[in-house]
């Protein structure tokens, strides 16, 4: 008995299936590049109000100063108060690394694309360098601090026992504890990315009003500045609840905050400076004069 042709299973039907996974493909990447648009619209309008950024400033300081009465109402056994928690070592511990990553491609694509200058994109990345010598800087300093400040002690069953060993290497050199004054440099570094990230990622608000070149790559960059900035804000949260003592917690955030206050509140407004963000890129408009 012979079977009649299976009706789909041609050439012409795979060619239909092909056509509709393109179609179905073509779909998604415009709904990809529609969100993509919109949310960098939204985010830079949000970033790049000076209202808001002076909030932001206020919302930082209720967080130190405030968050810290939240582990009162929070699990003590959840994943981030543990010191190894997977935020804690690959992202707290290297902020800095992942800040200069992400926001140094950001600031490389806007300056250059802004200005087509090597040199000037080379000055507004020196920001860069310089947050690195602000970071490196304090921590020795916090060290010192500890140094100045601490004891060491060994200890015991019953407690703690006082030695006059007279500094931290042969205090841990016998195998013995120091305990000084530690400002937490997590604190510090949180905060410091915090306000430096949301200082520079303002200026994508007065690149976009330009109508200067963005396309996809530039503002996927911007919003992936963005969201390590939320993250960042969840992470000095969780530092201010789980670890440190209250004033460790509220120096580390002062020093942090000062440091930001020095560069960008101050310095990078001076001419033998690396500029503000936004420095030189945009054109200034022409005051129109009548003559008589």
């Amino acid at each position: 008995m012979e079977r009649g042709p299976v009706v789909g299973a041609g050439p012409g039907a795979g060619a239909r299936i092909r056509a509709l996974l393109g179609c179905l493909v073509k779909v998604l990447l415009w709904v990809a590049s529609a969100l993509l648009y919109f949310g960098s619209e939204q985010a830079a309008r949000l970033l790049g109000s000076p209202c808001l950024r002076r909030l932001y400033h206020a919302w930082l300081a209720a967080v130190v100063i405030f968050g810290p009465l939240l582990q009162f109402h929070v699990n003590p056994r959840t994943i981030f108060a543990s010191h190894g928690n997977f935020f804690n070592i690959k992202f707290v511990n290297s902020a800095w690394g992942w800040t200069c990553t992400f926001l140094g491609g950001f600031v490389l694509l806007v300056v250059f694309l802004a200005t087509r200058r090597v040199a000037v994109t080379a000055r507004h990345l020196s920001r860069l360098v310089v947050g690195a010598a602000v970071w490196r800087g304090a921590g020795r300093a916090f060290l010192l601090i500890e140094d100045l400040t601490g004891s060491c002690f060994e200890p015991l069953p019953q407690g703690l026992l006082l030695h006059e060993l007279p500094d931290r290497r042969s205090c841990l050199a016998a195998g013995h504890q120091w305990r000084g004054y530690t400002v937490s440099s997590h604190t510090f570094l949180l905060t410091f990315c915090c306000l430096l990230m949301a200082e520079e990622a303002a200026v994508f608000a007065k690149y976009l009003a330009h109508g200067l070149p963005a396309g996809a790559p530039l503002r996927l960059v911007f919003l992936l500045n963005v969201l390590l900035l939320g993250l960042w804000n969840f992470l000095l949260l969780c530092t201010v609840i789980y670890f440190h003592q209250y004033t460790h917690k509220v120096v580390g955030a002062a020093v942090g905050t000062f440091a930001w206050y020095l560069t960008y509140g101050s310095w990078y407004h001076q001419p033998w400076s690396p500029g503000s963000p936004g420095h030189g890129l945009f054109p200034r408009p022409h005051s129109s004069r009548k003559h008589n």
